[in-house]
């Protein structure tokens, strides 16, 4: 099988703006996000579905604090969490900050530092 480009962002062969990881999940900043904070969240080992994660209960624990992370940080007026598998087969959740707000441009790598070094 040919490795997606989640497996090459997990052995660090293509860079990430990561605000978690531990030796079982990786969540980083989309590159193309559909609102600011827009987060991946993925377990590193390779499933292609998300049923197929055996320790699911962990993975949305993992989620759910990445989460609390990102509301502390950007105060979004909510947090939609999307389970697409399509475009990239590697199993993943999107949380995606909405805001009534426009908010202000930030670099990636500042916002990933913020969100990871966050008390959550």
């Amino acid at each position: 099988m040919e490795e997606d480009v989640f497996c090459k962002i997990i052995k660090g062969e293509l860079p990430a703006y990561k605000v978690f990881e531990d030796e079982r999940f990786l969540a980083f900043l989309d590159i193309n996000p559909k609102s600011k904070g827009h987060t991946l969240v993925i377990p590193r080992e390779h499933y292609r579905w998300i049923w197929e994660i055996p320790y699911f209960g962990d993975f949305f624990e993992t989620v759910k604090s990445i989460e609390r992370k990102i509301e502390k940080v950007l105060n979004p007026d909510f947090i939609e969490l999307k389970v697409w598998g399509m475009d990239v087969p590697h199993a993943h959740v999107h949380l995606i900050p909405h805001y009534s707000k426009e908010q202000n441009e930030e670099n990636f790598s500042s916002l990933a530092e913020k969100i990871r070094i966050s008390n959550a």
